[in-house]
């Protein structure tokens, strides 16, 4: 993990715009699928649960998405998007990647080089993002943030 001092600030002139994200696409995802792309990621692998619905989710994805942190994200990080639905859907992938099925979203974890959970202590902390600042939702993704070419 990095040090706080170290992480990169989103700009001033970079805000959440309005009417947020909704990046859910009601698709059923098999376990294969979903340890394929822990496995096989380029990058630092990501996976959210989530789902349209939820004000937290779409405060979530609307941080990831402003340019600067986009930026970062796709440089060390490669992000799978799970919807739960209403909790109809995909439930049974929280528990491939170790976590409880029960409900609250969104839920991210974070996978290190050797593609295990490294977060599952705080894996649903995004649940009230809307009390975060961006910043804190930024800060959060690269405290995890490893060199996965080592």
């Amino acid at each position: 993990m990095i040090g706080s001092e170290d992480f990169s600030l989103i700009p001033e002139s970079e805000s959440i715009i309005k009417p947020l994200p909704k990046p859910y696409e009601r698709k059923i995802i098999t376990e294969q699928e979903l340890i394929n792309f822990i496995n096989t990621s380029t990058n630092q692998p990501i996976v959210i649960f989530g789902a349209n619905w939820c004000p937290d989710c779409q405060i979530l994805s609307a941080v990831l998405s402003l340019p600067s942190v986009k930026q970062y994200i796709d440089a060390h990080f490669s992000i799978m998007l799970v919807d739960l639905g209403r909790y109809d859907i995909n439930m049974n992938l929280l528990e491939v990647v170790g976590i409880e099925q029960k409900d609250g979203v969104p839920r991210v974890i974070i996978f290190d080089k050797n593609c295990k959970a490294i977060n599952l202590s705080t894996n649903d902390i995004w649940r009230t993002a809307r009390d975060s600042s961006p910043q804190d939702i930024f800060n959060y993704f690269q405290s995890f943030k490893q060199d996965i070419n080592n």
